[in-house]
């Protein structure tokens, strides 16, 4: 049987710190799947359709695309995890401050669902500063994103917020 995991958010939008965490999941998962949230209580830059076409453009060519799948989904993540099949719920850590909330979703997802585990990797050194959000204030406050970003995604940002 595979190993299944699902890394969950709303990759709004994907960065490299993102596709770092799959890479090292995929060491101890089979196969991984994205799937990004649809939360209209949220005012994504990228619609639903468009985030995740970002994340399979930046994995397109990627050795390990082929053991990762990209889907959306909405309402409880417990029931989709529960759906497809996996056992695990992939989240990743930047800081301190990110465990409290982290903590409090996987106790409520325990309730939930107590046959699905939250299983936590710490962001890599390399990334440990970068999120979506900073992402895109750094682009639209006129900065350079090149290197935490696919080359995908970077080009995207600049022609949605500077257009």
């Amino acid at each position: 049987m595979d190993k299944l995991a699902v890394y969950p958010g709303s990759f709004d939008p994907i960065t490299n710190g993102h596709l770092d965490l799959l890479e090292r999941a995929l060491k101890i998962f089979d196969h991984v799947i994205i799937a990004v949230a649809s939360n209209p209580a949220k005012q994504p830059l990228f619609s639903l359709e468009e985030r995740m076409d970002l994340i399979r453009r930046s994995l397109q060519g990627h050795p390990l695309e082929k053991r990762v799948s990209v889907d959306t989904f909405d309402g409880l993540l417990v029931n989709y995890v529960d759906r497809v099949g996996a056992k695990a719920i992939l989240r990743g850590l930047r800081a301190v401050s990110d465990f409290e909330y982290e903590f409090q979703m996987a106790l409520m997802n325990r309730k939930l669902n107590n046959n699905i585990e939250t299983l936590y990797l710490m962001t890599g050194m390399r990334w440990i500063y970068i999120s979506s959000r900073i992402i895109k204030e750094v682009v639209i406050s006129g900065g350079d994103v090149q290197g935490l970003v696919p080359e995908v995604v970077e080009e995207q940002l600049k022609a949605r917020l500077h257009a």
